[in-house]
């Protein structure tokens, strides 16, 4: 049975990987200055970081219509039996609902997947879906894997600065100059589709990172060893090597995958946010 596993740009799997896996992408938009453009395709993060150094506003984000879904899902289902496509959160975009009602247009060919999470959360239950489809799953007992992995997945990360989130509206103007003055970072969890501060960090980030690492470790003792990500909007390379040793170090992975975030999760995240996500185990 040939499968085919497709997914939003938001899952922030690299060229390379979305190859490797034959993974169809449907880019979200991104509108800056009235102008429209699709995610990973015309445009890139530092598109994003320019903008908004020049403006002082961010982007803002829009889900795929209902039309451009089937305009997707259509010539995939003439070639394959089956197409499986992983959403991000419905809490935090309309992609799933618009991608359900476009499924309907595709009749039995097209099951979207709400992740529940969004970045290399969603990514990493993309890949599984792959993984599964590789070792001759059907259809169905794919998508109730995934459903029943989402709850699994850790999707956290550190942002070195709060500036987009204040933006954004998701950080008060008091914290954000709390966390500048005490040089506070927070953790931002993702628990059953929507993100929430968990708990902060205090000291530069390379020291807020390591700290973070290790409680990831402490926590989750447990876990899917086949792969992790480290996921970041644009780190400084050395930054991003000692987390990986640390991580290296602190777990078992069989394959840690560095990705840069792309512009829907850059753009409400900031510049130098860093996470490392992976599946664990109940």
């Amino acid at each position: 049975m040939k499968i085919k596993i497709t997914a939003d740009s938001t899952c922030d799997l690299s060229p390379e990987l979305v190859e490797k896996y034959g993974i169809g992408i449907m880019p979200l938009h991104v509108i800056m200055n009235d102008v429209t453009y699709s995610d990973g395709v015309d445009v890139v993060p530092q598109d994003i970081f320019r903008y908004v150094a020049e403006t002082g506003v961010l982007p803002t984000t829009a889900a795929p219509s209902i039309e451009e879904y089937v305009n997707f899902f259509t010539p995939i289902a003439k070639e394959y039996d089956a197409v499986i496509h992983i959403n991000i959160s419905s809490k935090a975009s309309s992609s799933y609902d618009n991608a359900v009602s476009a499924s309907k247009a595709v009749k039995g060919k097209v099951y979207p997947v709400d992740s529940h999470a969004l970045s290399t959360g969603q990514g990493l239950l993309v890949l599984k879906a792959c993984d599964l489809a590789g070792e001759g799953y059907k259809p169905k007992e794919i998508v109730d894997e995934i459903i029943r992995l989402r709850k699994n997945v850790n999707t956290s990360f550190v942002p070195d600065a709060l500036d987009y989130l204040h933006k954004g509206g998701r950080c008060s103007l008091a914290a954000l100059m709390g966390a500048k003055v005490l040089k506070l970072h927070p953790m931002i969890d993702m628990k059953e589709g929507k993100l929430y501060a968990k708990k902060k960090y205090k000291g530069n980030i390379e020291r807020c990172l390591k700290n973070y690492v290790a409680e990831l470790a402490q926590t989750y003792p447990s876990y899917d060893r086949k792969r992790c990500f480290i996921t970041h909007s644009s780190c400084e390379e050395e930054l991003v090597g000692k987390v990986r040793e640390q991580v290296k170090t602190l777990f078992g992975f069989d394959e840690i995958l560095e990705t840069v975030a792309g512009c829907v999760v850059t753009g409400h995240c900031g510049k130098n946010t860093l996470g490392v996500l992976f599946i664990y185990n109940d």
